[in-house]
């Protein structure tokens, strides 16, 4: 790869860049720049977690202190060599989301000022069967993370111990975690969402000065949001080391539990500049999601028990 402020160079793919040096992280002095070099670099851990997943796409070409601009289909300017995948709306019609397969791909979609990438979880070849369920735990503000640990390691508890499902955690790059599960893509999303609520109507039920399933933020109280709403048609998660457009660029960044159980770690940890050097070190023993591939279930066996855990 070669890169300078006007271009960079991936095999026998060119990439265009433009005003590489305007800044659109005003407090950290990011520049577009910048965000191109991080999501180049971080494309050999980013490309297998995403491969095969439609993405929606959030530009901030003011910089993130204006309003950004949700992007689901590819404008026909974008070039040829990036992979597309026609997405059915429920409405009608159709949608051509971006397949982010190549490094190149990630280089461009930052230069087009493209901070936050958010994927599907399902893939293309069977969109309406998820591969991935998603709990969302959002604390009320960042004073609540101790909160946010443990809730997520009951949940692990929930789905591992007793629902026999290895579960995965990372940052989301705000104030909270989500929890992931990898799944064979057999159920489709009413299924797998009903089995979501459930688990978390099971947590909530355990420790509700803890959690709550409330989507009105005015009732929720101090408590911990268990979001299950993600796990719908058309609807996504920010990817595993996605820029967040937030003062500091935070990433959204997959953990070990071990990390998640440090009383020190911080989701602010994670930024744009701290994340390239934990890439860096990564090899398959620290990958924390490395056996994520390999642990994929149906939800079958884990619902009869959740239904006996209910009665």
């Amino acid at each position: 790869m070669t890169m300078t402020t006007d271009q960079l160079t991936d095999g026998r793919i060119t990439v265009e860049l433009s005003h590489t040096g305007k800044v659109l992280f005003p407090d950290e002095g990011i520049t577009k720049g910048d965000l191109v070099q991080y999501y180049f670099g971080a494309a050999g851990t980013m490309l297998p977690l995403l491969r095969d997943r439609p993405l929606t796409l959030i530009r901030y070409p003011d910089g993130i202190a204006s309003d950004g601009v949700l992007q689901k289909n590819a404008p026909r300017y974008f070039p040829d060599w990036i992979s597309r995948a026609p997405v059915p709306r429920q409405g009608g019609g159709t949608v051509q989301h971006v397949i982010a397969d190549k490094p190149a791909t990630l280089a461009y979609l930052a230069n087009q000022a493209c901070v936050e990438l958010h994927a599907a979880l399902s893939k293309r070849d069977a969109l309406d069967r998820p591969d991935q369920l998603i709990f969302d735990l959002d604390p009320p503000d960042d004073r609540h993370f101790a909160d946010v640990r443990r809730a997520a390691g009951l949940l692990r508890e929930l789905l591992e111990d007793e629902l026999g499902l290895t579960c995965f955690v990372k940052t989301t790059g705000g104030k909270g975690v989500h929890v992931h599960v990898a799944l064979r893509p057999a159920d489709d999303f009413d299924a797998t969402r009903a089995f979501a609520r459930q688990a978390a109507d099971v947590l909530v039920a355990r420790e509700p000065r803890l959690l709550t399933t409330e989507q009105r933020r005015d009732k929720r109280g101090s408590r911990i949001y268990a979001d299950i709403m993600r796990n719908g048609y058309a609807q996504t998660a920010v990817a595993p080391y996605a820029v967040r457009a937030r003062p500091g660029a935070p990433v959204a960044t997959p953990l070990s539990w071990a990390e998640l159980d440090d009383p020190g770690l911080s989701p602010h940890d994670f930024t744009i500049t701290t994340v390239p050097g934990r890439l860096a070190g990564l090899d398959r023993g620290s990958d924390p999601w490395a056996g994520l591939p390999r642990r994929r279930y149906r939800l079958s066996r884990a619902r009869d028990k959740l239904r006996r855990l209910t009665g």
